[in-house]
């Protein structure tokens, strides 16, 4: 044949060749595990919508948190379950909540494991909203303090690393300058600098007891359509001093994560959420798919994208995987 083209397959024709000729790699370093955390005693409360996934009780946890290191896990982000809820969410910022005595355990335990602090009122609200309600309204500046008392509180147990996720204006900027003035110049703000009001979420409300009582959350969680609006919320918690961008969700989001990746010189963390863990979940359960190599084609997916850390609920799953290789 009179053809002139490129031979791309030289380049797959073998096992051996595509390791070499690899650009992406997952590491179980790169995952960051969430634990719900409740209060009482002997609980391991599963999850009907998050196959696999458990709220925990205190006296349990020290178990899963040696799992992770058992499998090479080395970050973990907590998220409590409390008992009591109020208007104005006083449990997120509790000095003994739910969060703080987790975090404390943990460190106490595992003190070599990273613990990221999830910082944000929804659990904690009667109402389900992150933030003070008022007439139906949910205030911005109003709730800014109390986001800034929950990230100091957390720092005070002992977390590495506060993520606001609440995204209400100045969020960053209200929780820097209150861990400054509270001694915490070292603590870093892993920032959801860009978070989708997305129909993804909805296991995680069934495990984090976090849905809103009224309304939704579409006047502070951004429009799904918009990219540019991406841009904006992440250069804005730049300067207020964001030390890591996340993109929440993450599947369909991956040309938001390029971009911010792109513009920015900060780490990027994906949030693989909640809907996207229980599609495939539930496909596997089906025998729809491979679980295993959707999976970790999904998480090089997101690694490829520019993540350079996932928050996942398959780590441990994904662990396990690559330890096989």
């Amino acid at each position: 044949m009179d053809l002139q083209f490129a031979r791309h397959r030289r380049l797959r024709s073998s096992e051996g060749m595509r390791a070499m000729m690899r650009e992406t790699f997952l590491r179980p370093e790169d995952f960051i595990y969430p634990i719900f955390v409740v209060e009482g005693e002997n609980k391991r409360n599963a999850v009907a919508s998050m196959p696999g996934v458990e709220q925990v009780s205190l006296d349990h946890l020290n178990t899963e948190m040696q799992e992770l290191v058992d499998l090479g896990i080395r970050s973990v982000i907590v998220f409590g379950v409390p008992d009591y809820k109020d208007a104005v969410g006083s449990e997120a910022y509790h000095d003994h909540g739910i969060v703080q005595k987790a975090i404390r355990q943990i460190k106490e335990s595992f003190p070599d494991l990273t613990v990221v602090a999830d910082t944000c009122l929804c659990q904690y609200t009667d109402h389900g909203h992150c933030g003070v309600i008022e007439e139906g309204k949910i205030l911005n500046d109003p709730s800014l303090d109390l986001l800034a008392r929950t990230a100091v509180s957390q720092a005070k147990a002992g977390a590495d690393i506060i993520a606001p996720s609440n995204m209400m204006d100045g969020f960053t900027a209200a929780i820097r300058k209150g861990l400054d003035e509270n001694g915490f110049e070292d603590v870093p703000v892993m920032s959801y600098a860009v978070k989708y009001a997305s129909a993804f979420y909805g296991p995680f409300r069934d495990a984090a007891h976090s849905t809103p009582q009224f309304g939704d959350r579409k006047t502070y969680q951004m429009d799904p359509a918009n990219r540019l609006e991406a841009m904006r919320e992440a250069e804005s918690d730049v300067r207020e001093g964001a030390d890591f961008l996340i993109v929440k969700p993450a599947l369909s989001y991956l040309d938001i994560m390029r971009d911010v990746k792109n513009s920015f010189n900060l780490p990027i963390v994906a949030y693989n959420v909640s809907g996207e863990y229980s599609m495939i979940k539930a496909a596997a359960q089906n025998g729809w798919v491979d679980e295993k190599a959707i999976v970790l084609e999904k998480l090089t997916s997101m690694k490829r994208a520019g993540a350079d850390l996932i928050i996942t609920y398959h780590a441990k799953d994904a662990a396990r995987w690559l330890k096989e290789q």
